[in-house]
């Protein structure tokens, strides 16, 4: 039987008014550093951002949101720091429109599929 590893995973948020402190969950980035994963799940929905903020400039937001992904993949300055620094990177408060949860900790065999679970728990939740 395969031995679980440990992951770290924070929430992705769009806060279009920071000072009002409302949020809406968007996603999730999910580290497995035993066995070498970093990735994310993103899922926008569209009409229900455009509910909570009339105001927010869509096309900017896809387009930040696009690049989390990416930097996970090991892509760009970020993503070539290592899987480890990206992911730190990616979940340090950030005072922007999108920013992330608290990291949170969980035990798993793949981490491709917890993160699918995460995925569907939020889009439950949401």
């Amino acid at each position: 039987m395969p031995t679980p590893s440990t992951y770290e995973y924070a929430y992705i948020r769009i806060v279009p008014r920071v000072e009002e402190g409302e949020f809406l969950n968007v996603g999730v980035i999910l580290f497995c550093r035993t066995q070498r994963f970093l990735a994310a799940h993103i899922a926008l929905d569209e009409a229900r951002l455009a509910t909570l903020a009339p105001d927010v400039d869509l096309d900017a937001v896809r387009a930040h949101l696009a690049l989390i992904p990416r930097i996970c993949a090991g892509e760009g300055p970020i993503g070539r720091l290592g899987q480890a620094e990206a992911f730190h990177w990616l979940v340090h408060p950030h005072s922007t429109v999108i920013q992330t949860s608290e990291v949170h900790a969980g035990l798993c065999i793949d981490p491709a599929t917890a993160l699918e679970q995460l995925a569907r728990q939020l889009r439950r939740s949401g």
